[in-house]
Formats: structure tokens, sequence, C-alpha cells
């Protein structure tokens, strides 16, 4: 699943040119705007989420827990939304172009796990399944934040509209997945870094 460093600038600078190109002319960039290559990862169905951060603090974040399109067209398509998108904040505007950072999270497929138990804090993110609430946190949300497993699920129950304990319901379900996460700077540079920067 890993992409080199070439292949995490690139999707950076995809990202980045996208949310240029559609804030400033309000269309979807082409593929070959993007630079895409002939052949390659950028060509496989990858599940991808994009967060935006505005000065460190979260300023939208959106993206698909199961590959449903190329990697190129769902770091664009990722971007958009989380830039106007997310019901959690207004719209990105231009102007917020130079202070707006860009992370992208490539996941692996989710798969089933017994019970909360088997959840490992900082390798995996979680989705929740209970009736018809659901909610999911990627794998680096819990170690930014300083939660242990059971507080990490109180809050992830919470996003989903469930009470804080909601995921100790006997009918609860839960995936997990990794993820490949990469961001512009750690020092506004535009270079990847392997910390990410804070959620």
């Amino acid at each position: 699943m890993f992409l080199s460093d070439d292949e995490k600038k690139l999707a950076l600078a995809m990202a980045r040119r996208t949310l240029v190109i559609y804030l400033e002319e309000g269309r979807k960039p082409h593929r070959e705007e993007l630079w895409v290559p002939e052949e390659g990862i950028f060509l496989e169905n990858r599940a991808v989420f994009v967060t935006l951060k505005e000065k460190g603090e979260l300023r939208g974040c959106i993206g698909h827990i199961v590959p449903v399109e190329p990697l190129w067209m769902s770091i664009r398509g990722n971007a958009i939304s989380a830039a106007t998108r997310d019901p959690r904040f207004p719209k990105v505007s231009a102007r917020e172009l130079p202070d707006i950072r860009v992370e992208i999270s490539v996941l692996t497929p989710p798969v089933p796990i017994e019970g909360p138990e088997k959840f490992e804090v900082g390798k995996q993110g979680i989705i929740l399944e209970l009736g018809g609430y659901n909610a999911v946190f990627l794998p680096q949300v819990a170690p930014e934040q300083g939660w242990d497993a059971n507080t990490a699920l109180a809050y992830l129950s919470m996003k989903a509209g469930l009470p804080p304990n909601g995921w100790q319901n006997p009918r609860a379900s839960f995936r997990v997945f990794e993820a490949e996460v990469f961001g512009e700077d750690c020092g506004f540079d535009m270079e990847p870094c392997d910390t990410p920067i804070s959620v």
C-alpha cells in the first residue's frame, strides 16, 4: 500500500491544485492539470480521506472508507468535499488557502473484529455500527487526542449519535483499518512529514 516519497508529494500537490482551481474557478481540475501518471498507484482504486487544517485546527475532513474510484479521483473529490461539504464547518474560501494545510490518509480495506477489545489504538482506525448509527475515527485521532481505547470508543459512540457507552451494546459491530498518513510540511514548506499534524 505504501506510497514513495515522490508519490506522497504528488498526492499533496494534486490536492492543493484541486483546492486552488475549485475555489478560485469553481470547477474540478482535469486529469492533465493534476499531473496524473499513465500507470501506477494513482490509477488503482483506493479509499482516501483528505483533512484540511487551518493554523493547526481542523477545518474539514471527508473521505471514503472503502475504495470507490482511482486514487487521484478520490484525492480530487475528497479535497473538494473537505473544503465545501463538511457539515461541521463553513465552506473554505479561496482567501483562506495560504493558511490551509492538507493531510491525506490512504486506507487499507476495513476488516471486522470480534469485539472492541481487539481495537489497537494508534495503529488502527475504527468503524462503529449499531442499527442505523455509525461513525469512524482515523488511526491518528486517538493518539493525537491522548485517548486510550475506552475513551476513543466513547467519543466514537457520541460521534455516531449514541450515548458514550453505546459501543458496549452487544449488537454493536466494529471494523478496523490502517492508514498511511502524510501531510504538507510540519514547517509549511509543502514537504510530507512522518508525523501528521494534529487532528
